[in-house]
């Protein structure tokens, strides 16, 4: 039985004989003296291997990196001037009077604390990546992160409930994962996207409080805060105002940050309408480190000559807003082609800037090939709403209100993130949390020419904006709610729709006849009869949490056995084929796909 963790000793345990396991992150032989670094999950300690013991010694002299051993010694002081203050157990060392080799190692493919390492060697070796001491740090805090959820959920008498992974495919935004049926040939079921059905289900069935951290699956193209399959902390709660639940998850949230990582957070979180979000921002997310934020113009656009302007600024759905960016004016020529690039992945097809070189001069003081474009007026809006000062750079962006809102936002953090902007005071480092409210219910699909769910078709309406439903959805607002942190939304929720008859609604207005709503839903509408309680509540995303509290670069660094954005397993292979024996047990027969025409 080993005393103590390796990575845990310390002064506490001088002159103590302990017995150690772990892996040898280093051997060191220096003129007849070995040390050993051993390191478990908890960090590394040195083992001193000395030729007085010749027994030890001849051990020590076959180890090598990554073998896995067993250590019997005595915890002495380090000689003054060779203690290591930045692990634990710098203090001391180990004078090994038993080493044992449990089992040898192959050379490893990369050295465990190579620091360049690519992510695809790191994911095909996944399990030597975890052994480096960033990974083992990041899971260990995702395991403190879910304690406290759950000491803290159980201490308001929430009951965590497990609910099926094999479920019916339901429309819920993204391509489900299907699964087919031996015993019923050509059905199917689906991985849940969430358990958003059965934990209302849970709330009519009169379990009052719920939680689950349970893993979703989504069929959707991956980005670095996107997989396959991820982990949700899944809540939901009856009786209780959209005030009151994100009253309990604010404070579960803080709680959390404050015991696994020490971070004290805002209290109360603020709380920003998703009108004003995207009108100052663009986003529905905002990162409120970046002290940037949006001008609007369309309405003094609509007569100047610049034609990409007035354009989006007389069509129906247009947008044109400023950002001023003070200082920018030190900005080269290629860094602002730069950001006119950057725009472009975004779909905008360019991007105006004002050069404001002396603010007091007015026309005469700006520098840009469009002023001449623009009347006295727009030039006048321009310097005074924005507030634009000597020196500063304004941009613009003129579209459709979704390119503008998703091209300048993404501009807007990239110049608060940049260097410029933490040189300029345009960014403010720290932990920025916000609730985004009173989303709307709807919004127009061009392509499917129909209206669509923001959140999900169970969402309820705002108190007096079922009627809107029918007259004017566009205008609808839901109680609906997201926790954003840093620019990323860590959490969002609503309360459900708990009335059959305002659930028929919403179906109507999202043009799911009867028919479709009775196949697709049944079991719930039907569950909504038997005296529905009023409830809601909120998903978290656990990986997104963990991610950011890690100040990792991806989800990927958080999660132990991951996809890559291809959702491939580099470690398993996975996906991978199957034999015909079991395609023809499950009823499945494969078409090779037709070659792309030329």
């Amino acid at each position: 039985m080993r005393s103590c963790y390796t990575g845990r000793l310390s002064t506490e345990h001088l002159d103590q004989v302990v017995t150690l396991f772990g892996w040898v992150h280093r051997r060191r032989d220096h003129g007849g003296v070995i040390f050993i670094d051993l390191r478990d999950r908890e960090g590394l300690a040195q083992v001193v291997c000395d030729p007085d013991r010749p027994q030890v010694f001849e051990v020590a002299e076959r180890i090598r990196n990554e073998y896995c051993v067993k250590v019997v010694g005595t915890v002495r002081r380090r000689p003054e001037g060779t203690a290591n203050a930045n692990i634990r157990s710098g203090q001391v060392e180990v004078l090994c009077q038993q080493i044992e080799i449990l089992n040898p190692s192959v050379t490893p493919p990369f050295q465990l604390d190579d620091e360049n390492l690519s992510e695809t060697t790191r994911l095909t070796h996944r399990v030597l990546d975890l052994r480096r001491a960033p990974m083992q740090q990041n899971l260990m805090l995702r395991y403190r992160v879910a304690m406290e959820v759950r000491k803290y959920l159980d201490a308001l008498g929430f009951l965590d409930i497990e609910t099926p992974m094999l479920t019916r495919s339901t429309p819920e935004g993204a391509r489900d994962y299907l699964v087919p049926s031996r015993v019923h040939a050509g059905e199917f079921f689906a991985l849940p996207q969430s358990p958003q059905l059965f934990k209302q289900l849970l709330m009519v069935a009169g379990f009052d409080r719920y939680y689950q951290i349970t893993k979703c699956f989504r069929d959707e193209d991956l980005r670095a805060d996107r997989q396959p399959e991820f982990t949700q902390i899944d809540c939901e709660t009856s009786f209780l105002s959209e005030t009151e639940i994100r009253a309990i998850f604010e404070d579960m949230i803080r709680v959390v940050f404050r015991n696994a990582i020490g971070v004290e957070l805002a209290a109360p979180f603020p709380a920003m309408p998703y009108a004003e979000a995207m009108s100052l921002y663009g986003s529905d997310k905002p990162d409120l480190r970046v002290k940037l934020a949006f001008t609007e113009l369309t309405d003094v656009m609509k007569d100047v000559d610049f034609k990409v302007f007035s354009a989006a600024a007389n069509s129906e759905g247009g947008r044109v807003v400023a950002l001023r960016v003070p200082g920018g004016g030190e900005m080269t020529r290629s860094e602002i082609d730069g950001y006119g690039q950057f725009v472009a992945i975004y779909g905008a097809r360019g991007l105006a800037w004002i050069k404001v070189n002396d603010a007091a001069k007015g026309r005469e003081g700006l520098q840009s090939p469009i002023v001449k474009n623009l009347h006295d007026a727009a030039i006048a809006a321009i310097l005074g709403r924005t507030g634009a000062r000597s020196g500063d750079l304004v941009f613009f962006g003129a579209d459709r209100a979704k390119v503008v809102n998703d091209a300048i936002g993404a501009l807007r953090t990239k110049i608060g993130h940049s260097e410029f902007g933490r040189r300029n005071g345009l960014f403010e480092p720290g932990w920025r949390p916000l609730w985004v409210t009173d989303f709307p219910m709807f919004e127009y699909d061009e392509e499917a020419a129909r209206w669509v769910a923001v959140h999900h078709p169970f969402t309820s309406p705002k108190d007096g904006h079922e009627d809107l439903m029918e007259t004017d959805p566009g205008r609808c607002l839901a109680k609906a709610y997201d926790m954003v942190l840093n620019g990323w939304e860590i959490g969002g929720g609503s309360v459900r729709i708990h009335r059959e008859q305002v659930q028929s609604k919403v179906f109507q207005a999202l043009k799911i006849g009867p028919e479709e709503a009775r196949a697709k839903f049944g079991f719930l509408l039907d569950a909504l009869q038997y005296g529905a309680p009023p409830h809601g509540g909120i998903a978290f995303g656990l990986d997104r949490i963990v991610t950011m509290m890690a100040g990792a670069e991806s989800i990927r660094d958080v999660i132990a056995f991951p996809k890559t954005q291809r959702a491939q397993c580099l470690l398993t292979q996975a996906p991978s084929p199957v034999d015909e024996k079991q395609l023809r047990e499950l009823h499945i027969r494969l078409r090779l796909a037709e070659p792309a025409k030329a």
